[in-house]
């Protein structure tokens, strides 16, 4: 897959943050992975401030894996601001959570989250869902990355 495709993945658990990197290298997903641990900095990554603010524009990800449960700025709290920021609007967010609250899966449909896809407890099974997420939305997805969509 190809290492130009950047995957952004907000998560807050070290575990889990281990986890699913083990799982992308275990499928031989390559892809250059961008950690933020809170809302707060995934909005910074997504939007060029903070820490992240002479970030290279082509950094851009083509997919953000999203966590519900986080610090700071809550996982539906990042999705509802991508929707409503035009440079972001139509980027691919998967939800990627342990959570099981129907009121969740709603809530993340109704933001315009792309998938909805829970933590399976097992890694054989997380691993294989890694590698089926990977297929699709880095490899058979299209989406559309005019750059002019992203200049601040």
């Amino acid at each position: 897959m190809s290492r130009d495709k950047v995957i952004l993945l907000v998560e807050d658990n070290p575990d889990d943050e281990l986890l699913t990197l083990r799982a992308l290298k275990k499928n031989n997903i390559a892809n250059k992975v961008i950690v933020a641990r809170d809302g707060a900095e995934a909005l910074d990554f997504l939007h060029q401030k903070g820490a992240y603010a002479d970030r290279d524009i082509k950094e851009m990800p083509v997919v953000v894996l999203l966590d519900l449960k986080l610090p700071k700025i809550s996982g539906l709290e990042v999705l509802r601001a991508i929707r409503d920021d035009e440079r972001t609007s139509l980027l691919p967010v998967v939800i990627l959570t342990s959570s099981r609250e129907e009121k969740d899966i709603v809530e993340s449909y109704n933001l315009r989250a792309n998938s909805y896809i829970r933590k399976p407890v097992d890694f054989n099974q997380f691993s294989e869902s890694v590698k089926q997420m990977g297929l699709y939305w880095l490899v058979l997805n299209e989406v559309p990355l005019g750059e002019a969509r992203y200049e601040s």
